[in-house]
């Protein structure tokens, strides 16, 4: 799948996006090896620590689903520049999905394209145990 392609997919899911206290949705669309794609968005709760991440609802879908080899993902955001994963989904990308194609695109239709290892650079997994 195109970047343009994954992107417009992460830019719908993005609407679905339940954002009522930070007002800031993401959408995501993960790729996987055989090529069907999953996507998520953010679902925020009042406590805030409740709160799950578009990258991470794309990842559990995916999971649940029997998936478990990954190529690319892209992350949608309104902000510019366009936001990256946050920690906790760094990791569980890391853990799950290896050093994926991270695709980071913005509503204003900048992208930049990179691999996870980029921006998690030393990362906490299996071979530390």
């Amino acid at each position: 799948m195109n970047p343009e392609e994954l992107i417009a997919l992460g830019v719908k899911v993005r609407e679905n996006a339940c954002a009522d206290y930070s007002h800031y949705k993401v959408g995501a669309a993960l790729v996987t090896a055989s090529g069907k794609v999953y996507t998520g968005c953010n679902v925020e709760n009042s406590t805030y620590g409740l709160t799950v991440c578009a990258e991470r609802v794309a990842l559990w879908k995916a999971l649940s689903e029997g998936e478990r080899k990954f190529t690319q993902i892209a992350v949608v955001t309104s902000s510019e520049p366009p936001a990256s994963p946050c920690g906790a989904c760094r990791q569980l990308l890391w853990e799950f999905c290896g050093d994926i194609e991270v695709i980071l695109a913005n509503l204003q239709g900048f992208q930049k394209t990179l691999r996870l290892s980029k921006l998690f650079p030393y990362p906490f997994d299996q071979s530390t145990l």
